[in-house]
């Protein structure tokens, strides 16, 4: 079986190599459009239009295969964040997050064919994360080390910006970009596991 992953984001290849999955990256250019309110509605809408897309552009003659798309938000009170538009964007949103908590959500599709019998389970998973306060002069210093600019809520929590997280509750790697714990634990009908 080959098994594509439906994104550009190297945090999501290096998560899925930590499982042990081989797989080829093929990046979905399709035009997003969100219909959905409530985030995790959001992020399962996203990641499915994403797995379809690569899935779709895939030769039938490739019999058994495994697409992987994901979309990952940030939920801050009322308002969903995805990647930051500019810097100033990006100070807004850490703005938002200092002091308080958020959820990060990550929607998961897996569209898997196997002798033309084609089978799609898509779910997302949900993740607190706490931010210390930060100073202005902090927002600052990290939305110019540009570490901000293609990530949901405009933080990566694992690089510099661990040193504002408080705490989180839920999966890390969620946080990161894709619930690989989770994600296995849907596929292993397709991996024959």
């Amino acid at each position: 079986m080959k098994i594509y992953l439906a994104s550009a984001s190297p945090r999501r290849r290096e998560l899925l190599m930590q499982i042990g999955l081989e797989f080829e990256v093929l990046v979905s250019n399709v035009q997003e459009k969100i219909t959905a309110v409530e985030p995790g509605k959001v992020v399962e809408e996203l990641s499915e239009q994403k797995a379809m897309d690569v899935f779709h552009s895939i030769d039938e003659s490739e019999e058994e295969i495994l697409v992987i798309g994901a979309d990952t938000v940030v939920a801050a009170g009322s308002s969903i964040l995805g990647k930051p538009a500019g810097l100033k964007d990006a100070a807004e949103m850490l703005g938002m997050l200092s002091g308080n908590t958020h959820q990060v959500y990550t929607g998961v599709t897996l569209c898997y064919r196997n002798a033309g019998k084609v089978q799609i389970k898509t779910f997302h998973e949900m993740t607190k994360v706490t931010f210390y306060p930060m100073s202005d002069k902090e927002i600052s210093r990290y939305v110019s080390s540009q570490d901000c600019m293609d990530k949901a809520g405009a933080y990566g929590i694992q690089g510099f910006c661990a040193r504002y997280i408080k705490g989180i509750e839920g999966d890390y790697n969620n946080v990161v970009g894709l619930p690989v714990g989770r994600l296995y634990q849907e596929a292993k009908e397709f991996l024959g596991e």
